[in-house]
């Protein structure tokens, strides 16, 4: 099995372009939200660590914004109590498809969690900065300081090219982001 990491900027498309591969996708903001959803031991671990925030399952996207917003340093205490829990998803995930030809990370900190090895293939999606913003403006809750606040945590996205073997242009047009990834797929095949 061969491991394809998705980088690029928030909001780039990287969850889009991960779904475009036709390959079994791991959307760790997905398992996120699913956590936060379905799982109370990691409610009753944010509740202990933050009870100021933190008050009743299942989690509420208001109540991990305000707590991000009131301090930067309970982002990094939620992702660290929520982070052990998506790593165990990907290794159920790799062990389902472990024999599948490809599969597809979409991991907004491959790099900066060290997740990705070695041999994975990277493919990072650039997007115009105000393409970006202005898509991410449509999200609801969406908060540019929390934004901010994300992006500190990331490595340089000049960094996360240079480490890709593959860039993707994504101008949120399907049908040249498929001729690219169908690009990609010849050169990986």
């Amino acid at each position: 099995m061969k491991r394809i990491g998705i980088l690029g900027d928030i909001g780039s498309g990287k969850s889009y372009i991960a779904k475009c591969f036709g390959f079994p996708v791991f959307n760790a903001d997905l398992e996120v939200a699913k956590i936060y959803k379905h799982n109370r031991k990691i409610f009753q671990k944010l509740k202990k660590e933050l009870p100021n925030y933190f008050n009743s399952f299942p989690v509420k996207k208001k109540e991990i914004i305000d707590a991000i917003l009131s301090n930067k340093k309970n982002l990094k205490k939620i992702i660290k109590i929520v982070h052990y829990e998506v790593r165990k998803k990907m290794n159920d995930f790799l062990r389902k498809n472990k024999h599948k030809k490809f599969v597809v990370l979409d991991v907004p900190l491959l790099l900066e969690n060290k997740i990705n090895k070695k041999r994975d293939i990277l493919i990072f999606v650039e997007s115009k900065k105000s393409e970006i913003l202005r898509r991410l403006k449509k999200r609801k809750n969406f908060n540019m300081k929390i934004l901010n606040n994300f992006r500190k945590m990331q490595l340089s996205l000049v960094l996360k090219k240079k480490k890709s073997q593959f860039i993707i242009k994504n101008n949120f047009k399907k049908k040249s982001v498929k001729v690219k990834i169908k690009e990609v797929i010849k050169n990986l095949v």
